[in-house]
């Protein structure tokens, strides 16, 4: 994927664009924005343009530095990534030794931080002294969904580069033409904010399953107790699907409100586009409040079982909830 084929991301395109055709290159950028919206995939392009020996505003793929990108082989990059839940001093540390001693400083070097916001005070203050005193030409990429969560003197030191999150109507068109599902994707841009994140979703071998799965239940739990019971039993905690349960709340979520978006004439709008014709049926047996407290309920149901709460039993008790009503 060159810079120009990012989906969306407008912003952070003229951005990147902008900084390689000037040659005016900042010492440190930060990809900040939510999960799935494309940051380390701009940010491998635009490490690769700036190794790139042809210049210009995208990486000529051609070149001897592009190929050693492209194969892994490229020893003037370097990544970080958290080790466990966090990044801890000694990588930074071992990055700047790394910087400090490697070979000749007139050759560009980049490095790229992986979830920044997870680096410990330490971390972060160790990185906080490598901005200020910058080796040139070496390049930081830092890349955080939660920018705000990091200290104020990095961001302060860093060029911003915003990722926005993208409607679910450019997201579906787009996985619609690479060839994806119209039902598969119209649920994959529900669940993601960015376009890398849906087509991973639609990529994986049980989303139809889960999806099928979502639609029995959410017909079987209205009406049909003990059925949406067995159902839950023998195809969801006997199965492998039972590591996808928050997928599968977040995707029952959307069922229901598939019925107040029916209700309120927003047939376009609907997610489980082939079921219009059970939900046209369905969706005024319940009122809008109805609708959205099987919303509430199922929220609620994920939230205690992230709680720890046991799943099958959580969802039992979600399940008698959305009989009441």
């Amino acid at each position: 994927m060159k810079l120009e084929e990012a989906g969306g991301q407008w912003k952070a395109k003229r951005i990147l664009r902008n900084a390689l055709q000037s040659g005016k290159i900042s010492h440190a950028y930060l990809f900040a924005g939510p999960s799935g919206s494309g940051r380390m995939a701009m940010a491998r392009e635009f490490a690769k343009a700036l190794f790139c020996l042809k210049g210009g505003t995208e990486a000529c793929g051609q070149c001897l530095e592009c190929r050693k990108f492209e194969h892994g082989n490229q020893t003037d990059l370097t990544l970080v990534s958290p080790d466990g839940s966090s990044i801890k001093i000694d990588q930074i540390r071992e990055l700047q030794r790394e910087f400090a001693y490697r070979n000749s400083m007139d050759k560009r070097k980049v490095y790229m931080i992986e979830q920044a916001d997870k680096m410990t005070i330490q971390a972060a203050n160790s990185l906080l002294k490598f901005l200020e005193e910058p080796l040139s030409p070496v390049v930081a990429i830092l890349i955080t969904e939660n920018a705000q969560a990091m200290l104020p003197t990095i961001r302060s030191r860093t060029q911003w580069v915003p990722f926005l999150p993208l409607s679910p109507e450019s997201m579906l068109q787009t996985l619609v033409s690479e060839g994806a599902p119209q039902a598969l994707a119209r649920a994959a841009v529900q669940l993601s904010s960015g376009l890398d994140g849906a087509r991973q979703i639609v990529q994986q071998n049980q989303f139809a399953e889960i999806r099928n799965l979502v639609i029995q239940l959410g017909k079987e739990s209205l009406t049909r107790f003990t059925a949406a019971m067995i159902t839950a039993q023998q195809q969801w905690f006997k199965s492998d699907l039972s590591e996808h349960t928050q997928m599968l709340l977040s995707l029952l979520v959307v069922w229901f409100k598939d019925m107040i978006q029916f209700q309120a004439g927003r047939q376009d709008n609907v997610v489980f586009i082939d079921q219009l014709d059970w939900i046209s049926k369905h969706a005024f047996h319940r009122s809008v409040a109805g609708w959205v407290n099987c919303m509430e309920h199922t929220l609620e149901a994920g939230k205690r079982m992230r709680a720890n709460v046991a799943p099958q039993l959580a969802f039992e008790q979600l399940l008698v909830k959305l009989q009441e009503g």
